[in-house]
């Protein structure tokens, strides 16, 4: 029997409603799923990031609305995931309705004082956490991304609890918020062979093994290049994807691997995977479910949103560059780092691509794509792993490169081995 949840006096405030009856909504509910998950005292956050913006039904809507009308406001500085819709270019989204909740969810998440980020990568923005803050975040990329790469502390928060951490301020100490629970427990070996594999498909080969492999454990990998934030994003992404990672060390790349010792805290790893060069060609290969030469109606760029590197790099080969006739294509990002690529010069060459920028949403979770499309192709292991389920289409997977020459020509083809 776990020991009961101690609060301090200022928690026990809240939750008696002695700070507003929002307050005492969301401690509440905090307070039980403390009790669900263990721990025994709340500890203070310095941010959250909600992912309860995305419309799933009508709940999601009375549940802010109720804490709107209760004149609540967020307590730490508060970030938003992708919402259901482009506010920007509103007519992307195919299926529109009159008085939108899913409009509204995020509007109803602006009153409460939160950002408009709209993004599902809100490290790529001023408020990026630091080394060993206490953050709440949902969103399961971001989630990787802070502990992984910042080595800031954070469970995988899902919808509510999120939205009550921020307002309380507040978060459940257990799991990854503690020190305990964050040394390694699996140890993933790279052959050497393995470099041989272009840099972004490794990083994103690696990711997709080691979700299916690591289930919940901790995984920290050896002998992984050195790689750039945004193929760490891409491992991340794709293991909190294809499993549950919400954590992952690399032995010399992130902050709490500087040597295996220290990533295993002195233990022993519980397994050893040794990974080789076949073991992540296939794994590329379980994320396209069509060969080369299909034709394809559609690419989406993004998954989590671009980075500003990551536009520079389109924007560099998109010069001279257009999709034959009836290829759509896409690119995730927020507004914010989207505006600041298109005030840069090489901009332009975005432009007059024609690659249709998707902002505050992402194409695999809101009804952009047209009925008429039937195979997928995508730079993103995280979008690959979920659009059959999520879309209803064939997906490609392939590198940056791989997918805007397949848009040329209409059909899939690899310049990018």
């Amino acid at each position: 029997m776990p020991s009961p949840l101690i609060l301090t006096e200022p928690e026990q405030s809240m939750l008696a409603g002695e700070q507003g009856a929002a307050i005492k909504m969301a401690m509440t509910l905090l307070v039980s799923y403390a009790g669900i998950v263990g721990a025994r005292r709340l500890l203070d956050i310095e941010q959250a990031h909600i992912d309860g913006c995305l419309y799933h039904g009508q709940a999601s809507l009375d549940f802010v609305d109720r804490l709107v009308s209760q004149q609540g406001k967020v307590a730490v500085p508060t970030t938003l995931n992708v919402g259901s819709v482009d506010l920007v270019h509103p007519g992307l989204v195919r299926v529109q309705r009159r008085d939108d909740p899913r409009r509204l969810l995020m509007e109803r998440h602006e009153q409460l004082g939160c950002k408009p980020s709209f993004s599902c990568a809100p490290y790529q923005h001023a408020m990026r956490p630091s080394f060993c803050q206490q953050i709440a975040w949902g969103e399961s990329n971001a989630v990787v991304f802070a502990n992984s790469v910042i080595g800031a502390r954070t469970n995988r928060y899902g919808d509510f609890i999120d939205l009550c951490c921020a307002i309380t301020g507040k978060a459940p100490a257990y799991g990854l918020h503690l020190d305990e629970h964050r040394r390694g427990q699996h140890l993933f070996q790279l052959d050497a062979d393995c470099l041989a594999i272009d840099g972004d498909k490794l990083f994103v080969g690696v990711g997709a093994l080691i979700g299916a492999l690591a289930g919940i454990a901790i995984p920290v990998i050896e002998g992984l290049p050195p790689g750039s934030e945004d193929q760490l994003k891409a491992l991340g992404a794709v293991a909190a994807s294809t499993g549950s990672v919400g954590l992952f060390h690399v032995c010399g790349q992130t902050p709490e691997a500087p040597d295996l010792r220290t990533a295993f805290g002195g233990q022993t790893p519980a397994r050893v995977n040794k990974l080789t060069a076949l073991d992540i060609q296939q794994a590329l290969q379980r994320l396209s479910t069509v060969n080369d030469k299909h034709p394809i109606q559609a690419i989406s760029l993004g998954t989590p949103h671009y980075s500003l590197a990551q536009l520079r790099e389109l924007a560099r080969l998109s010069v001279g560059w257009t999709a034959a006739p009836g290829v759509q294509v896409y690119c995730n990002a927020s507004r914010e780092i989207w505006a600041q690529a298109m005030n840069e010069p090489t901009g332009a060459a975005i432009r007059d691509s024609g690659i249709q920028p998707v902002l505050d949403t992402c194409v695999y979770v809101t009804t952009i794509l047209d009925a008429q499309v039937k195979t997928l192709m995508t730079d993103s292991g995280k979008l690959a792993h979920y659009a059959p389920g999520n879309l209803g289409v064939q997906v490609a997977f392939g590198s940056l490169q791989d997918c805007l020459a397949s848009a040329q020509v209409g059909h899939v083809v690899r310049v990018d081995t």
